[in-house]
């Protein structure tokens, strides 16, 4: 997900989207504990849509 799309959503909907994204993490870390994870780098991307999405939530909070 990129930070312009990001930067177009409504508080609320970045709210949803930032729990959907905590939810998935959650998902890949249990995955990944079982050892059922088939795509490791899949973490390293939800983690990093997670700080865009903080990111966008913190700028539009200081704007």
């Amino acid at each position: 997900m990129k930070a312009s799309e990001l930067r177009d959503m409504s508080a609320a909907e970045l709210e949803q989207k930032l729990a959907e994204l905590k939810q998935e993490l959650f998902n890949l870390r249990f995955q990944h504990a079982v050892n059922q994870l088939e795509n490791p780098m899949r973490m390293k991307a939800v983690k990093k849509d997670i700080a865009r999405v903080k990111t966008v939530l913190r700028s539009n909070e200081n704007a």
